[in-house]
């Protein structure tokens, strides 16, 4: 089905609302997603897919239609989500991939991890939500299990649903502290896209349509502590304050960019010498991704504020929060209601987010995906030498890896290359000069070596 096909047979409302439409829609859907999957007929399997492609020319966003993979690189019906377990992801008519995307981090634990699933159905069971008014035991016992986890004296925290969310309150928590509005952030740096975290991010194409920003916001290039030393001392020197120094302890979005290793003890240094806050976004690089539970382990640098996402809930429900120390937390005593959410920290997310931890150090995730990690660097760098003009290199930690390429183009190649192999990874027409391999950390070798044989085909067969 093509974009223009979709949107011809978009309906339109005979009166301003249809409510016994909506019931019969919603109630469909339902009965389908309850029927077993052995007993969802082959019709069903392709209404979903049909109307799933048009709902989103309709109802979503036509332009998501065009930049997906899933719907530019079929033939007949569009790669719909159905069923995902571990490392294998089967759409709606029963095509199964290897996943190699790992939702851009959600997944660290595979995709539907049994004792994750089973600690949110039996909160489900108990209570979904809290009461807004009583004190709420998961919430509180989570924020402890994380202040144990943390490095040096991270004490107090605040749970939201997004990464995002986690930046904003990050900043806003960096504002009150200092009484300040300036921060520095880095350029590629990717910090979520509120308006908030949005002026962090170093990239014109997200940023330009919505200026102004907020005020007081410098971009320097990442790695480069001179360049944050040389803004903090002209903003103290012209008494323009920063507030803090919010950075992606390995760049995420921009492709798996690795810091040199001073690079995160000098932020320290620095951020103590000027008196200002060093926020570490681990929204990425948390709970295992890069080898150790945080990015910052690996230069053992402690920040003043943590932001977490993604991974943080089990990849089952949306999770994510910003935690602090006891002395810059203080601020926030007087007014509690400074910042608050209804359904940030709700017990359903922090039983899958426990139960995630749990199997974080029971299957010991940090180390699996720093010896996968290892693994997939030395097979690529194999298949550099044999595709000189095809793979220009391949960087990362852990398993937050991403092969890099001459130009957008021939990345995309490679990326629907690997797609019409049953691979999925991300790279779109526009971005795809960098490819993230951001798979679960419980991914089995097998697996590995199965989409390092798609790569090497689909290197080989690209023409230019």
């Amino acid at each position: 089905m093509t974009l223009e096909s979709a949107t011809s047979t978009m309906t339109t409302k005979p009166c301003d609302r249809d409510v016994q439409l909506a019931w019969r829609e919603a109630q469909r859907m339902i009965d389908l997603i309850s029927t077993p999957e052995a007993e969802v007929s082959e019709q069903d399997r392709k209404w979903i897919a049909q109307t799933t492609y048009q709902n989103f020319a309709n109802h979503i966003n036509k332009g998501f239609l065009e930049y997906r993979k899933s719907v530019t690189e079929t033939s007949d019906f569009s790669l719909t989500d159905w069923y995902g377990e571990g490392s294998i992801m089967r759409d709606v008519l029963g095509r199964e991939f290897i996943d190699m995307l790992g939702g851009f981090g959600l997944y660290s634990h595979g995709i539907r991890h049994p004792k994750i699933v089973a600690a949110a159905k039996a909160q489900l069971d108990r209570s979904p939500q809290y009461s807004q008014e009583m004190l709420d035991p998961m919430r509180a016992h989570l924020a402890k299990v994380i202040a144990n986890l943390t490095p040096g004296d991270i004490q107090y925290g605040f749970f939201a649903n997004s990464g995002t969310e986690a930046v904003e309150g990050a900043m806003k928590l960096a504002k009150l502290y200092t009484g300040r509005k300036g921060f520095i952030s880095t350029l590629s740096g990717f910090h979520g896209k509120t308006l908030g975290s949005l002026s962090l991010i170093g990239k014109s194409v997200y940023r330009e349509p919505l200026l102004p920003l907020l005020e007081g916001v410098r971009q320097v290039p990442f790695g480069d502590a001179d360049a944050v030393e040389m803004v903090l001392h002209a903003a103290k020197t012209v008494g323009d304050g920063i507030a803090g120094v919010v950075v992606e302890p390995i760049q995420g979005e921009a492709g798996a960019v690795v810091p040199p290793d001073d690079y995160w003890p000098r932020l320290r240094e620095l951020c103590d010498k000027y008196d200002t806050l060093l926020i570490a976004d681990e929204v990425q690089t948390g709970f295992g991704r890069t080898g150790k539970i945080f990015g910052v382990d690996h230069w053992d640098v402690t920040p003043d504020i943590m932001c977490f996402g993604k991974a943080l809930g089990g990849g089952v429900v949306a999770m994510s929060g910003f935690f602090s120390t006891a002395k810059i937390w203080k601020c926030l005593e007087p007014n509690p209601f400074m910042h608050t959410t209804t359904t940030g920290g709700n017990p359903l997310a922090c039983a899958a987010a426990m139960a995630g931890i749990t199997v974080m150090l029971e299957e010991d995730l940090p180390r699996q995906a720093a010896e996968k990690g290892e693994y997939l660097i030395g097979r690529f760098i194999e298949l550099k030498e044999k595709y000189p003009h095809i793979l220009q290199d391949f960087r990362g930690k852990g398993l937050l890896l991403a092969m890099i390429f001459p130009t957008d183009e021939i990345g995309y190649k490679v990326a629907a290359g690997l797609f019409s192999r049953r691979v999925l990874t991300a790279g779109t027409l526009t971005n795809a000069r960098s490819i993230r391999i951001e798979p679960a950390l419980t991914v089995s070798y097998e697996i590995l070596d199965e989409m390092l044989r798609r790569v090497d085909d689909t290197m080989a067969n690209i023409v230019f």
